[in-house]
C-alpha cells in the first residue's frame, strides 16, 4: 500500500495530488465506476473504509471517507490518500476540523469523478433526510444502517419520514437471503397464507420489515415475535395444511419446512457488512419494493 499524509492541506491540492498518483504510481485514472462516500467519526472509520475496499474489489471506486473531528479545533483540513489497500481504486480520508465540519460538501465536490455516479453511505449516525443532507445530496443511492441507532426498530419505521427516491438501508439488504428463500419455498403450490411470525432478537430492524414485507405478498398479517437470536432466527407461515418454516440454526444454515415435504437444508449466513454494501453498490435505481415496505410499516403504526 502506499499512503501520502497531507496536513492542513485543501481539495483542490488532493486533487491535484491524485492526478498525480496516476501517473507516478499508476493509480487507475480509469476503470473506476464508483464514487463511495463513508461518512463516519473516528470509532468507526478502521471498520466501513475496510468495508468499502472489500466491496470495491467488484465494483472499483474512489473511495472518500468523511470525518468530522473536534469542533473547538481551528478549521482546517488534513488527508490521507491510500492506493493498493484491498482495492483496485483509491481511498481518500478527509478529517475536518472546527467549522469545516459544516461544509463537507465543499471539501467533496472538487474529488468526485466526473460523470461517474455517487453512493453515499452512512455506517453509523444518519441524517433524518439523507437525501436532503449536503452530502447526501450527491447521492445517485444513499445508504444507512438503522442497526446502528439506539432504538433500531424506531430508526426503520421512521425511515419514510425523510425518505427520498434512492434511499436504503442496509437492514433491508440483510434480509434479501430470507426473501429470496421464502420466495423459492411457493414455487410449488401451498396453499393460502393464514397468518404468519417472523421470530429474530429483541429490537431488530430486519424483523420488522421482514414481516411486513411477508404481509404485502401474502396479504396476510405476520408479525414479529422475540427470540434469544443473534439476529433473525425464524419465520413461521400457517397454510391450510399445516406450516411453512425458515428455522435458521446457526450464522450458515437454516432449515426449510414445507407440508408433506422433507425438511431440506438451505444455505442461509449471516453476511459481512462489505457483503452488503456490495449488494447495494450492484443497482443505481430507487428500491421500489423497499419504499413500499416502509410505507406499509408507517401505514400499520398509524403514521
Amino acid at each position: 500500500m502506499t499512503s501520502f499524509l497531507m496536513g492542513s492541506t485543501t481539495a483542490s491540492d488532493i486533487a491535484a495530488q491524485l492526478t498525480r498518483l496516476r501517473h507516478q504510481v499508476g493509480a487507475p485514472a480509469v476503470g473506476m465506476v464508483i464514487t463511495l462516500v463513508v461518512v463516519c467519526d473516528e470509532s468507526h472509520q478502521y471498520d466501513a473504509v475496510r468495508a468499502a475496499s472489500e466491496a470495491s474489489r467488484e465494483h472499483p471506486s474512489r473511495i472518500l471517507a468523511v470525518i468530522p473531528r473536534e469542533r473547538e479545533e481551528p478549521t482546517r483540513l488534513d488527508a490521507e490518500i491510500r492506493v493498493g489497500e484491498l482495492t483496485t481504486g483509491e481511498v481518500v480520508l478527509l478529517r475536518l476540523y472546527g467549522e469545516l465540519r459544516d461544509h463537507a460538501d465543499s471539501v467533496l465536490s472538487p474529488l468526485l469523478l466526473t460523470d461517474i455516479p455517487v453512493v453515499v453511505w452512512w455506517p453509523g449516525d444518519a441524517p433524518t433526510s439523507p437525501g436532503n443532507d449536503p452530502v447526501g445530496a450527491f447521492g445517485h443511492r444513499r445508504i444507512t444502517d438503522a442497526r446502528s441507532s439506539r432504538d433500531p426498530v424506531a430508526a426503520i419505521k421512521d425511515r419514510l419520514r425523510g425518505y427520498t427516491p434512492g434511499d436504503t438501508d442496509l437492514a433491508w439488504t440483510r434480509i434479501t437471503p430470507w426473501r429470496s428463500l421464502l420466495a423459492a419455498a411457493f414455487d410449488q403450490p401451498i396453499g393460502k397464507v393464514r397468518d404468519g411470525v417472523v421470530e429474530g432478537e429483541p429490537n431488530h430492524p430486519s424483523a420488522a420489515l421482514l414481516a411486513e414485507w411477508l404481509s404485502q405478498k401474502l396479504d396476510a398479517p405476520v408479525k414479529v415475535a422475540e427470540s434469544s437470536g443473534p439476529g433473525l432466527t425464524a419465520v413461521r407461515l400457517r397454510v391450510d395444511d399445516g406450516e411453512v418454516a425458515v428455522e435458521r440454526q446457526d450464522s450458515r444454515t437454516a432449515t426449510l419446512l414445507r407440508p408433506g415435504q422433507p425438511n431440506r437444508q438451505v444455505a442461509l449466513a449471516r453476511r459481512p457488512t462489505s457483503d452488503l454494501l456490495a449488494e447495494e453498490l450492484r443497482r443505481l435505481d430507487p428500491d421500489e419494493v423497499y419504499a413500499e415496505t416502509l410505507n406499509g410499516i408507517a401505514r400499520y403504526d398509524g403514521s
